[in-house]
């Protein structure tokens, strides 16, 4: 009963975090908008939140490997993200509010790979695979209400006040992180030592490798869709909402998918390929649509392709990855996929331009190559579970 507890508090924590996270984005992007009226303020700050996590990522894990309450460390952490948001709040003058952003962005892993690498001390009797499949789905359920929320606050009570409630929420999770029960004993290495030794298992156990490489060129393909799916609402719907509405329907299609997959989650290896192939399919789907129907159900099979990936991912990392470097390989793998979705929003800029059409077909030609990376890396027989 007492696993039970710890991961439903884990996963309450997690969804509440990642929300604020989510919605801190378009809550800095509208901020910056509504200084100057310029999108390029906004886009800035963005990019700053956004473009330190790969910096930040490893040696934020490596210090949760090392500590004996790995809890507290990641509930500090949330609270100096969430202290870099209002201090950005508070400024909202270039270059010192990037400059803040950029360090606030060095935390950013923490509410991703920080919150997961903690999973299997709260999981229970809950097997993995399925605790996996669940701690995804937060990560759905927060970016399916994370932008919609930041709109809607934004829209009735102005863009700082959603800023506040992105902070609010981050802070808000502070009490589940300091709750998170101690690691086991693990020896004490210079820091140093300890950052060779998670890039080494990484990069050298075959499974891993794959997964985070065919992830990372899956999420630059992913990048340049979200930055498209609002051009579609204008272009062929005559309406940017109906943009919005596409993408909630990808991130419902994607909590529904992973909902049906709690019980019985199919092989995470396999996974990764089959929903890597079927977001290309997508993708091109909606490239060729020009009606609501079309547009619809490309989002739809999109979901249905971006849910199963993600649960899939933190299965093999928890598979693969061993205790002592645990933490460090979900940070820095989540640091390099938001790196790559960057890459792939701003890759969306000029081929936009171009057209629609040829951004997306871009963006399915990113699942190709995500496909190919998977094939050319290939991978050994999988190790046994370290985790049963």
């Amino acid at each position: 009963m007492r696993g039970r507890y710890r991961l439903a508090a884990y996963l309450t924590g997690a969804t509440v975090a990642r929300t604020g996270d989510e919605l801190s984005g378009p809550a800095l992007l509208l901020l910056g908008m509504s200084v100057d009226g310029s999108a390029a303020t906004g886009s800035a700050l963005l990019a700053g939140l956004t473009i330190s996590a790969a910096a930040g990522g490893p040696l934020l894990g490596a210090l949760l490997d090392r500590s004996p309450r790995p809890g507290r460390l990641l509930a500090w952490a949330l609270l100096a993200y969430a202290g870099g948001l209002g201090a950005v709040l508070a400024l909202v003058e270039l270059p010192a509010a990037i400059a803040v952003a950029v360090a606030a962005g060095l935390l950013n892993p923490a509410l991703a790979g920080g919150w997961t690498a903690q999973l299997p001390n709260v999981r229970g009797t809950t097997p993995l695979a399925r605790a996996s499949t669940l701690d995804a789905m937060t990560f759905t359920a927060a970016s399916l209400a994370g932008p919609g929320l930041a709109g809607l606050v934004a829209a009735y009570a102005g863009a700082p006040a959603a800023v506040a409630v992105a902070i609010t929420l981050v802070a808000a999770a502070f009490p589940a992180a300091w709750s998170l029960p101690a690691a086991e004993a693990k020896p004490t290495r210079p820091i140093r030592r300890q950052l060779a030794d998670g890039f080494a298992v990484l990069f050298r156990n075959r499974a891993l490798l794959r997964a985070t490489a065919t992830s990372t060129v899956s999420f630059v393909g992913i990048g340049v869709a979200i930055v498209c799916y609002p051009l579609l609402g204008a272009q062929r719907l005559g309406n940017t909402g109906f943009g919005a509405l596409l993408l909630t329907v990808l991130a419902a299609a994607s909590l529904v998918a992973n909902a049906m997959l709690t019980r019985r989650p199919p092989p995470p290896d396999r996974t990764v390929l089959a929903s890597t192939v079927l977001l290309g399919a997508s993708f091109l789907l909606a490239a060729s649509g020009q009606d609501v129907a079309t547009l619809l159900a490309a989002a739809v099979l999109a979901g249905l392709a971006e849910g199963p990936q993600l649960s899939a991912l933190f299965a093999i990392r928890h598979r693969e990855a061993p205790a002592r470097v645990r933490a460090q390989v979900f940070t820095t793998a989540a640091s390099v996929k938001i790196t790559g979705l960057a890459a792939g929003a701003a890759l969306a800029g000029p081929l936009s331009a171009l057209s629609v059409t040829a951004a997306l077909s871009a963006a399915a030609g990113c699942q190709l190559l995500a496909a190919a990376t998977y094939v050319l890396v290939g991978a050994r027989t999988p190790s046994p579970a370290r985790v049963a």
